[in-house]
């Protein structure tokens, strides 16, 4: 099918990319694109050229957006919806003469908010209907959100993702972990942290210390501090998933970390390829706008 049959464009527009889908009115993706035109790098005047550059053979059609594309940095500020609520929000914030973002989703108390998970978390519902628990979006800010009757309940953000980097890149523990992985490591490091958390401080410098003293090799050394941190992160975030049917959205080693590291505590998680819950979740969005409009 030629790309001149595309009738709308699915975007995901987040702080250091911009990836979009040429869509057919049956679903089929016809062309794909990415940039390194993320939020990040623009000024709110440069979103137009950055999307038109990066669809600049395709046709001029609407564009469903989700990503902080619609953060207050970002082209358009597209205000939070409150859970409980759906995912996806019913009014979506126009951006130019056609792209229309995807709010995110906010708590009150305790305050937390997401922007581009929502979608993701709507694909998966748009693929499994009927489901409820809880669902795990690992990453830089990792998200675990309790989804009941197609609804978010609640949901948790734990900056693991961020606390390894900042951890491995501007600590002491930058010597002791450069490269390298070990599984028995992360293993270890998930048990201590699970069996006690309030020790996670001190175990991270135990790690420096084994590697002076008993040359602790680097790559055993990064995996335990991946799993010190996981694991102090499941212990945080038990209530959401203990006894629950559990999904971790993402693609490659970190949510497979996620699910092998639950998998120890005995809560089996299945894991969802995240580019095909975000290309549904847009999807269902378009689906949405098109019916109110």
């Amino acid at each position: 099918m030629s790309i001149s049959a595309a009738i709308w464009i699915a975007a995901d527009w987040g702080t250091t990319n911009l990836r979009v889908w040429a869509m057919s009115a049956s679903g089929t993706v016809l062309a794909a694109a990415t940039s390194d035109d993320g939020m990040g790098s623009l000024t709110c005047d440069a979103y137009p050229a950055a999307l038109d550059r990066v669809t600049a053979d395709w046709p001029h059609v609407p564009v469903i957006a989700c990503g902080m594309v619609g953060s207050r940095q970002g082209w358009a500020e597209a205000a939070y919806a409150a859970v409980p609520c759906p995912p996806l929000s019913n009014q979506l914030t126009l951006a130019g003469d056609r792209t229309h973002i995807i709010p995110g989703l906010k708590q009150t108390s305790p305050a937390d908010v997401m922007r581009g998970e929502e979608t993701q978390i709507a694909g998966f519902l748009a693929l499994n209907p009927n489901w409820d628990g809880v669902i795990c979006l690992p990453g830089t800010h990792t998200k675990w959100v309790h989804v009941s009757a197609g609804e978010v309940i609640s949901f948790q953000t734990v900056m693991t993702g961020d606390l390894f980097a900042a951890i491995t890149g501007h600590t002491v523990l930058r010597h002791s972990t450069a490269t390298g992985w070990d599984d028995a490591g992360f293993g270890k490091g998930v048990d201590d942290a699970i069996s006690r958390p309030e020790k996670l401080a001190a175990r991270l410098f135990s790690l420096r210390a084994e590697g002076l003293l008993d040359a602790l090799p680097d790559a055993v050394a990064r995996a335990r501090l991946s799993g010190l941190l996981i694991g102090a992160e499941l212990a945080a975030t038990k209530p959401y998933w203990l006894g629950q049917q559990i999904a971790v959205i993402g693609a490659g080693t970190l949510a497979g970390l996620y699910v092998t590291a639950l998998a120890a505590q005995s809560a089996p998680a299945t894991q969802v390829n995240a580019d095909r819950a975000t290309l549904a979740g847009l999807t269902a969005a378009y689906r949405i706008w098109k019916d109110r409009t």
